[in-house]
């Protein structure tokens, strides 16, 4: 990509049917959310007390807990030089590569259109932010596309083994590249 960001992605083959179903899921619990939000305001304005966050299930997994984030890079080389840092930096417990997307977008007024590869990037919510920043200083665009959604539900022990892997680092105040 020239210096850009993807924000629109069409896929091909495999890669396709893969993220829609991985994104359908996780869109529907942001959706519903957005619903409440006037619930939510009107509840803020009402003086009643502010909604809870949502409980553990049975498994201990709090809903939201682990994100799941995208990354485009322009080539292979790139995202698995950065899949493996975010890995031994722990800001991630796992990174998966999925090659030869198209993404199309709007940049500097005209549009693009170039081939990528998408990270997909497992780790605690509460990890965003440090690994927005890791991404951020060593990415080659200009403008990183680095977007999080949580997970609601999962495998239980996967969600788990996610939060040991990275547990020392949501643990202390900093992450430096």
């Amino acid at each position: 990509m020239r210096g850009g960001r993807a924000p629109a992605i069409l896929l091909g083959g495999g890669a396709a049917l893969l993220l829609s179903l991985l994104w359908m899921p996780a869109l529907l619990p942001v959706a519903s959310r957005l619903f409440l939000l006037p619930r939510a305001l009107l509840s803020m304005a009402s003086g009643s007390p502010p909604s809870q966050p949502p409980p553990a299930s049975s498994s201990g997994y709090v809903p939201g807990s682990v994100s799941a984030a995208f990354v485009t890079c322009p080539n292979e080389k790139v995202a698995k030089e950065i899949a493996r840092a975010v890995v031994e930096k722990r800001l991630a417990a796992c990174v998966n590569l999925i090659p030869q997307i198209t993404s199309i977008y709007e940049w500097k007024g005209k549009i693009e259109e170039d081939n990528e590869v998408l990270m997909m990037i497992k780790t605690q919510s509460s990890l965003v932010p440090a690994l927005t920043d890791f991404v951020r200083s060593v990415h080659p665009y200009e403008v990183a596309e680095v977007i999080a959604l949580p997970v609601e539900q999962g495998n239980s022990p996967y969600l788990h083994w996610v939060r040991q892997v990275t547990e020392s680092v949501s643990d202390s105040s900093t992450v430096l590249p």
